[in-house]
Formats: structure tokens, sequence, C-alpha cells
């Protein structure tokens, strides 16, 4: 004769409280993660926007003229800027375009502009450093540097 022994299936409570505990370390790391990495996901386009906001007023600046053609800067607004050196001290809050306008979805970026004394290079050619500045939320102190020369 055979004895049959009943053996109970399924899994007991320590067991299923232990998986319960794993799988919530596991999702809260996940989710932790995930939360970074959107929370960071705009950084890109922010960065971007500030690489060609000074792209634009440095390709602005490098247009005009290297000495003032008329000979008076009294009293010139950014509309009428007509050399390299009216732009020194520039301090535009927000972006604005040529005609000093505000960009109104640039309006958190402040733009800061610096224009160096003439400085003799070699060859005898002299060269104003521009230095444009862009700061804005979440990052502070984009430079982009150019030379205007007087050759």
């Amino acid at each position: 004769m055979t004895v049959r022994r009943n053996y109970q299936k399924g899994v007991t409570l320590i067991e299923l409280v232990l998986s319960m505990v794993i799988i919530s370390i596991a999702l809260v790391g996940m989710f932790t993660v995930i939360n970074l990495s959107v929370g960071h996901s705009a950084d890109p386009m922010v960065n971007y926007q500030a690489i060609a906001i000074a792209e634009a007023y440095m390709d602005e600046i490098l247009l005009k003229s290297y000495n003032d053609p008329n000979g008076t800067s009294v009293g010139e607004t950014r509309a009428v800027f007509d050399d390299v050196s009216d732009y020194n001290g520039l301090i535009d809050v927000g972006a604005h375009n040529q005609l000093d306008v505000l960009i109104s979805n640039l309006s958190r970026y402040t733009v800061s502009v610096a224009v160096s004394v003439p400085m003799a290079l070699t060859g005898g050619v002299s060269a104003k450093k521009i230095t444009v500045t862009v700061s804005g939320q979440g990052f502070s102190g984009l430079s982009l540097v150019g030379y205007k020369t007087d050759y």
C-alpha cells in the first residue's frame, strides 16, 4: 500500500511581501531615472537657442563698419548703430532683433556685448575683440568671441 501525501502549491505570505518589496524598490529606481531624464530633456534646446542668439548678435555686429563712418555716436539706438564700437556695453534683457524690438518667445535670455579697444596684430593690422555673452534661466554665461579687423 502506498501512502499519498498532499503537498500544497503556492507562496507563503512572507514570500509575497518580500517580492512586493523588491518590485517596489526596482520601480522607485526606474521612476527616478525617468524623472531625471524628463526633467532635463529641454536643456539641449535651451543651449541651442542661446548659441543661435549669440551667433545672430555676432553676425549683426561683424557686418558693421570697423570705424564710425559718420563720426557721431551720441544718442544712437541699436536700430541705427553703424560701427562695431557702438555695441560696446550693450545689455539686452530678452533677445532683440536688429531694430531693437524684443523677440517675445526669447524674453528669458539676457545678452551683453563687450568690444575691446583696438589692438595691433602682426602685419600692422588692428582688430577689435567682440564678446557676446548670453545667459538665461537654467544656465549662466555662454560666450562667443569674434574679431573685427581693419584692413
